[in-house]
Parts: C-alpha cells; sequence; structure tokens
C-alpha cells in the first residue's frame, strides 16, 4: 500500500472541496452583512470555484499527456524518451517515474541486443577468417591437404561449434550467471596453439582480413614466452582463448611493418595463478586514454579509425572478470603491454 503523502491527489482534491465550500461560506456571509444580491454571490462563487478546480484539474492532466506522449513514443522502439516529472510527490510522480524505470530497463535491453549481435559477429569472424586461409591455400595448391592442415581446420570447426553453443546459454548471461568449465592444464603447448591460429588468421592470401578490423596483416611475428616450460594455470580455456586471441589481434593491428608481438606468461604473486601480458611494438595507448580502452565500441584515437568494432578488449575484460581475475594496460617504455591476471582457483573460493 503506497504511504500516505501530503501533497497526494487526494489531498489536493479535498483540498478542493474545502476551499470551494470556505469561498463558497465566505461570500454569503459577506452578503450577508453587507445586503447584496445572493445572485452576485452566486456568480462569483461559481467563478471562484470554476478557477480553482481549473487550476487543479490542469496540474494533474498535464502530466498525464506527457506520460500518454512518451508512452507513445516507447511503444514505437524511441527508448530515449522520459517523463520530466519524476519528481512529483503524489501519485502521478510515482506513475512518472515507473515509466521512467520501464524506459531504462528497455533502453539497456535494446542496448545489450545490439552488442550481443556485434559480440557474435566478431567472436565467428575469427575462426572463419583462419578457415578460409587455409581452404584457400589448399584450394591454390599452396600448401596440402596434409594431417596437420586437416587437424588446425578440425579445431576451427570444432571453435565455431563451441561459440555457437554458448547462444544458447544468454538467458544465463542476461542472469549474471555463465558456467565456467575451468581446469588446470599445461600454459605453453596451449599458448602455442592460440599463437599458430593467429597466425593462421593473420597470414592469409592478400585481402584476407583480420579477427576484429579491416587488416591484412601477415608481417608481424608472434614470440611466446613462458617459464617455467611446465607452468600450468586453472582457468576455462574457451574463455581464455576468447581472451589471447582478442589481445593478440588487436595487438597484431597496431604493429609497425615487420613488428614483433611477443604473448609472455609467468606465474603471478599467489601460488597457482597466472600472469599473463601481450606486448606489441606499436604507438601505445596515451595515458588519457586507459581507463577507456576496455569499454564497448571504444576504439580510441590511437586505433587511426581502423574499421574495428571496438569489441577485442571489452570481451576481454568480460571474460577475464569470469575468472575474477584483473586486467589493465601497464607500464611499457615501447608499444602497449596489456596484463592479465588469473587466480589459482576457482573465483566461487575465495
Amino acid at each position: 500500500m503506497r504511504p500516505f503523502s501530503p501533497f497526494s491527489i487526494k489531498t489536493k482534491l479535498g483540498t478542493l472541496v474545502v476551499v470551494s465550500v470556505f469561498i463558497t461560506t465566505g461570500l454569503l456571509m459577506v452578503a450577508v452583512r453587507t445586503s447584496t444580491e445572493f445572485r452576485f454571490i452566486t456568480v462569483f462563487s461559481v467563478i471562484a470555484s470554476m478557477l480553482i478546480t481549473q487550476f487543479v484539474a490542469h496540474s494533474l492532466t498535464a502530466p498525464l499527456d506527457e506520460m500518454t506522449t512518451v508512452a507513445r513514443a516507447i511503444s514505437d522502439g524511441d527508448y530515449t524518451r522520459r517523463v520530466r516529472d519524476a519528481g512529483r510527490r503524489d501519485e502521478l510522480g510515482d506513475l512518472a517515474s515507473t515509466i521512467n524505470l520501464m524506459a531504462d530497463d528497455l533502453e539497456a535491453v535494446d542496448r545489450h541486443r545490439k552488442e550481443l549481435v556485434a559480440n557474435v559477429s566478431h567472436e565467428l569472424r575469427t575462426p572463419i577468417a583462419a578457415l578460409r586461409a587455409v581452404l584457400e591455400n589448399v584450394v591454390d595448391g599452396v600448401s596440402a591437404a596434409d594431417p596437420e592442415t586437416m587437424r588446425t581446420m578440425l579445431k576451427q570447426t570444432e571453435r565455431l561449434g563451441r561459440l555457437v553453443e554458448t547462444l544458447l546459454d544468454l538467458s544465463r548471461v542476461d542472469n549474471g550467471v555463465v558456467p565456467l568449465k575451468a581446469r588446470r592444464f599445461e600454459v605453453w603447448p596451449y599458448l602455442s596453439g592460440v599463437l599458430k591460429e593467429s597466425g593462421l588468421a593473420a597470414a592469409g592470401r592478400p585481402g584476407l582480413t583480420s579477427g576484429s578490423g579491416g587488416h591484412t596483416r601477415n608481417d608481424v611475428h608472434l614470440h611466446l614466452d613462458v617459464f617455467p616450460p611446465e607452468l600450468t594455470a586453472y582457468a576455462d580455456a574457451e574463455r581464455l582463448h576468447q581472451v589471447v586471441a582478442n589481445l593478440i589481434d588487436n595487438a597484431v593491428k597496431h604493429s609497425p611493418p615487420h613488428g614483433r608481438v611477443t604473448v609472455r606468461a609467468r606465474e603471478a604473486d599467489a601460488p597457482g595463478s597466472l600472469a599473463l601480458e601481450v606486448r606489441d611494438e606499436g604507438p601505445g595507448i596515451p595515458e588519457a586514454e586507459r581507463h577507456r580502452v576496455f569499454e564497448r565500441f571504444n576504439r580510441g584515437s590511437a586505433n587511426g579509425g581502423d574499421g574495428g568494432t571496438g569489441l577485442g578488449l571489452a570481451i576481454a575484460r568480460w571474460a577475464v572478470g569470469l575468472h575474477g581475475g584483473r586486467i589493465g594496460v601497464a607500464e611499457s617504455s615501447r608499444g602497449c603491454r596489456i596484463l592479465v591476471t588469473l587466480p589459482g582457483s576457482s573465483p566461487a573460493s575465495h
């Protein structure tokens, strides 16, 4: 039940009746004392009551007209409209706040839907590009369809299947619950496979684009540095693949001609944790933009309008957050250095 408010509509209507009766009574008393004709008193009383009623009615109907206009705009798909009288301390103010809250929720859902389509498109592009590179090389006779090539293509096809399966988990994503299939694995062979797939995606035939931008880069050298060689990590392999692949793709795009991208893995401060960094030799990220670099659709001035979607680093931050880890731009004397830290156990155990 709504708590009583001194400015509620019921109070206003009651005040209207009391004021009208008070005015009529006062005019009648004036008529008796001054011998004024009652017909004039009646006319004045009616006019005063109508003016007061008109004022009160306007204060009630004007917000309703605005709410009707906003509600129609929302029904037509314009979720940016809001009711201005949400600060009123009466039932209409509550209704305006409810409409604005509904509009906020609908706008968030619409934005999430658009970002989801962009995210899925972004993630599907990399394995499709890798498959296209291998298939075109086989068709043109550049490489043979040997078992190793077929195994690489099979891995990309399996990754496509896993990405499609993630679409079935959208309800869990909306509810803030995303299952992590975390396990402990050796870092060197895992990252070696990720770098090989990234090289296939970026080093295809001329005209082949990379995962998230419109670049053809087959001149960038990918280097892997893992110490100790038997280093292990505890993570969801598919989610971590999203992180590393997007960081490599971003580093390759911004590398100079014949540049070098280094993926370095070490044990972090906590036992069993992982410190992973991806470093390039490009122009780097200005310090003023570092706090915004992981925002969705942020491409930054350093990108120079590269045609990317601005989603790679946002997806990387999302996947790292699922693990309870941290990701950020670290200080570097040259180029850009992205540092990822993953805990050595499940986030739920902390």
